[in-house]
């Protein structure tokens, strides 16, 4: 691999991890690295992403890119592409990034190909992993041309951790206004429930029967090991809870040390979305479902007999 422009987010004035985890595919993947840093009085994270491994920077500063709009994101992008010609451009399935990579592949007239969560060398060509089917499958694909943009799932690989020294230069980008106008953001109440950076977390499933005892049986657990709620998509489906609690190909991608599925058969649309935990415990009465072929310790139980016993030992043993 020649050359890979990778696109930066900035959340809450600092760069976003899945920013740190393209930088880490791009390296994996070898050759020249070059970042991109959109926004306005952003010089300061373009100096971080440099320090933090994102090769040269190059920085697109300016009022009318304070806020995300597609049209001065889609220049500032197609005007490093023209800079750099990258042979693959990278940028995170975030909502930003479903929202721009299609306009500038179409632009660029580029193959593009979207949620990936992984990318080979294969001899001179680059191999893109992606679910299918709800999960089902994976899929392998190559894309022809170049640049080939690929959007890359948050949390399908670790955060690059180095601390190699960049450089910074400006970008000179398009001059008029949007077309668009930024009005407001408007954010869910996510009730502390981002799941992605969870050391520990207690999900549910059907098996739990009712809404009613994620509150009764499950939380108690949740509190005792200070972990988070995360939920199987069934749950969220049959709206016991809400989105942002489910794990699985169409929900969160979470790696924690320890993930406790509970009353959770183990479809492999969850399977996809935590199998990459440190150590899984499963707990169900079913001694054939599918979450005990990928768990550490599977304990074949009533959940609602075992997991108060185990509620009250983890409280006791951390001497509450």
């Amino acid at each position: 691999m020649a050359r890979t422009l990778i696109v930066a987010e900035i959340q809450n004035g600092a760069l976003r991890e899945a920013t740190l985890e393209l930088v880490a595919l791009a390296r994996k993947l070898g050759g020249e690295l070059v970042s991109l840093v959109i926004g306005s009085e952003v010089s300061g994270q373009a100096e971080t992403l440099a320090k933090q491994g994102g090769g040269k920077v190059l920085l697109a500063d300016s009022p009318k890119l304070a806020n995300y709009n597609s049209d001065g994101w889609a220049d500032a992008i197609q005007r490093a592409v023209s800079a750099e010609a990258p042979d693959l451009v990278l940028i995170s399935n975030t909502p930003s990034g479903w929202d721009v990579a299609p306009k500038v592949a179409a632009a660029l007239d580029a193959g593009i190909i979207t949620d990936v969560f992984d990318i080979e060398n294969e001899g001179d060509e680059l191999a893109f992993t992606r679910r299918l089917f709800n999960g089902k499958f994976n899929g392998r694909f190559r894309i022809t041309g170049s640049p080939r943009i690929a959007t890359i799932q948050p949390g399908a690989t670790a955060a690059y951790e180095g601390s190699d020294g960049g450089s910074v230069e400006p970008l000179e980008i398009d001059s008029a206004p949007p077309r668009s106008e930024f009005l407001e953001i408007r954010m869910a109440e996510a009730g502390g429930h981002d799941l992605s950076k969870a050391e520990i977390i207690v999900s549910g499933g059907r098996g739990l029967a009712k809404p009613e005892n994620f509150d009764a049986v499950l939380k108690p657990l949740v509190d005792a090991l200070g972990a988070q709620m995360g939920a199987s998509r069934p749950v969220v489906d049959a709206g016991w809870l809400p989105h942002e609690y489910q794990v699985g190909s169409s929900g969160q991608l979470v790696q924690p040390k320890l993930y406790v599925a509970v009353g959770i058969s183990g479809a492999i649309q969850h399977l996809v979305g935590m199998k990459s935990s440190n150590y899984i415990l499963a707990i169900n009465k079913d001694p054939d479902a599918p979450i005990f072929e990928i768990a550490d310790l599977g304990v074949v139980q009533d959940l609602f007999e075992f997991v108060p016993k185990l509620a009250a030992k983890v409280k006791s043993a951390k001497g509450g």
